[in-house]
């Protein structure tokens, strides 16, 4: 059985797979295109090769595992047509993301950036405007596995936590969840609204200027799932406002983020780059799940983290 790999785990790893049956071809992702050796690929392990990669052309391919959670980077018309799975990361970066959001939640009520800033000038000034993070309300938009690792670190700040989901239903660690028809309410409410919820087309633009224009006007907005869940534009025409407290913004509508975005200037505004997901752990998390994968692909059992292509998650 051939497998295309456009990352080398290394030495042991691969031969962790190789032993399980798989032939390897390892490539890597840039500029990758078809040829005659992967005419009879059947399980592809990638982030995204897709732009110059035509999985069109790869008749026997059966398989796709994503080292991404999201998947908006794949051709879904492709994958329904070719009755392909696609299996993602899910839970794979969970724990650093979940440590990533208390870190930003606490920058934000204490004004690091500003306290940066001042040493960087050597500076001596002391900020009166700090605020405490106990008792205030904390919302997840979306509440799968990078939310409940989130609301898991934050049982002991004596916060509030609600979730929204789809229906309302109920998640461990979470005080209340609510169906997303109730967004906008649950926005005016809360004091911290973070963004956990996967891209879908139903998603798309979520956190517009009417959401916005509903927020408590002292919250903060954390987004470290897909840039395009905000409309970026509204976001910073309520920044410029005043009309939101600020922002936590670790993806964007267009990445990298352009040089002129008026973003970069916001003094309670922190930036960074699609960086949420990394630690040490990462490539270990990931490789457990494309082993376990493997091992199941071979014996013709239910994979891990299958995709519904339908809903987009």
């Amino acid at each position: 059985m051939k497998a295309l790999f456009t990352y080398d785990y290394g030495k042991k790893k691969m031969q962790s797979i190789k032993n399980l049956g798989y032939e390897i071809i390892l490539r890597k992702e840039k500029d990758l295109v078809y040829d005659e050796e992967l005419r009879d690929v059947e399980a592809l392990f990638c982030y995204n090769p897709f732009s110059t990669l035509d999985i069109g052309k790869m008749k026997k391919l059966k398989w796709i595992q994503l080292s991404s959670i999201g998947i908006d980077q794949v051709p879904l018309e492709k994958v329904k047509n070719q009755g392909i799975t696609l299996t993602n990361n899910k839970g794979g970066y969970s724990v650093p993301m979940g440590e990533f959001i208390v870190m930003k939640i606490l920058e934000l009520f204490k004004n690091s950036k500003a306290f940066y800033h001042q040493q960087q000038q050597k500076q001596w000034k002391i900020d009166t405007s700090l605020m405490e993070l106990y008792n205030k309300r904390v919302t997840f938009i979306g509440t799968g596995s990078i939310a409940v690792e989130g609301a898991k670190r934050l049982q002991g700040f004596g916060v509030e936590i609600t979730g929204v989901n789809t229906r309302g239903r109920d998640v461990e660690y979470f005080h209340k969840c609510y169906p997303i028809k109730d967004l906008k309410e649950v926005l005016k409410h809360s004091d911290v609204v973070i963004l956990t919820i996967p891209y879908t087309d139903e998603t798309h633009h979520l956190i517009d200027d009417e959401a916005l224009t509903a927020m408590n006007p002292k919250a903060y907005l954390i987004n470290v799932s897909r840039g395009s869940i905000v409309d970026e534009q509204a976001l910073i025409d309520h920044l410029e406002q005043g009309s939101i407290q600020g922002a936590a913004l670790d993806v964007f509508e267009q990445e990298p983020l352009e040089e002129d975005s008026p973003l970069w200037g916001f003094d309670r505004v922190i930036i960074t780059p699609h960086n949420s997901w990394v630690s040490e752990m990462r490539n270990q998390r990931r490789f457990d799940t494309i082993y376990e994968n493997a091992e199941k692909f071979t014996r013709g059992e239910t994979l891990k983290n299958v995709v519904n292509l339908y809903k987009g998650y």
